[in-house]
């Protein structure tokens, strides 16, 4: 006997041979479809992943290795190259309708990725010395590729102290903000920092992420805040409310120490934002 309940009555009834013979029938179609990951022209979702490669290499034995990188799809502001990073650098084939952003994860960080409407993205990235991991995930979750490499350049040091902030609202500006402990403040406004820690500079514009990043951080207390700026439209940046993507915005803080070694230690807060202008404060820690 099966039975649908319904707000005013629940309605019984004995299945016939010619009803559950429909019932396979739906099945089977459903089973036979072209799963959800695959474009409505054909072909199942992919990546060509043109840096980095993997097994060996030693930064700087390329002539272009010190060349000045930058993110592509190019940031709403332009605030110049970064030296001393690596591209990330490939094309998302066959993604169809896949809801974005899709997921970058560096080194077990994830990041949101998004590429022009060719699907193609590059990301700067400042990899330390010994083993790296890249991995490319759809919006909905599948991976796509993973590369593994060993950065042989010692001289490569890694971050002590990296956060990254992400957010699932590409119409949405949120900013990282940092203080360290001799007073310094990293912003937007403000991303490098005469103690050299700072945020990438063409991470602070967009739909994220956000990147601080400090190779020999100060003894003390640091300070971590988010801040939700603005909304971030076709004509520019606007402060007009519901303009942005979602009613609430999820963000994503990864905390990371000594990065890629044996002594790694990770912390990650998801943060709910609502209204333009909310500042939160989110983790004070001694290092």
């Amino acid at each position: 006997m099966v039975r649908f309940l319904s707000q005013r009555r629940a309605i019984r009834f004995a299945p016939t041979g010619r009803w559950l013979a429909r019932c396979v029938l739906l099945l089977c179609a459903a089973l036979t479809m072209p799963s959800s990951w695959a474009d409505p022209r054909g072909g199942e979702p992919s990546v060509s992943l043109q840096a980095p490669g993997g097994g060996w290499r030693y930064y700087g034995l390329n002539d272009g290795d010190n060349d000045a990188r930058v993110a592509y799809p190019t940031p709403p502001i332009d605030r110049g190259a970064q030296r001393g990073r690596s591209l990330i650098e490939g094309t998302l084939q066959n993604i169809g309708h896949l809801r974005t952003p899709h997921r970058l994860v560096v080194n077990g960080n994830p990041l949101p990725l998004y590429t022009d409407e060719q699907g193609s993205f590059a990301r700067p990235y400042a990899f330390g010395a010994g083993s790296n991991s890249v991995e490319l995930v759809a919006g909905e979750g599948k991976s796509l590729k993973r590369v593994q490499f060993y950065e042989a350049n010692n001289l490569r040091t890694p971050a002590r102290i990296r956060m990254v902030l992400g957010w699932d609202d590409p119409k949405a500006e949120l900013d990282l903000h940092v203080v360290t402990p001799d007073g310094q403040h990293a912003f937007w406004s403000q991303p490098v920092l005469s103690n050299g820690g700072g945020l990438d500079v063409d991470s602070v514009d967009g739909p994220g992420p956000e990147m601080f990043t400090m190779t020999a951080p100060l003894q003390g207390t640091y300070l971590i805040y988010v801040n939700y700026w603005g909304n971030l439209g076709s004509e520019g940046y606007n402060f007009e409310a519901g303009s942005n993507q979602n009613e609430i915005i999820t963000a994503q803080i990864n905390l990371i120490f000594n990065e890629n070694t044996v002594n790694e230690k990770r912390e990650t807060f998801v943060v709910p934002l609502r209204a333009i202008g909310e500042l939160l404060f989110v983790k004070s820690f001694n290092y």
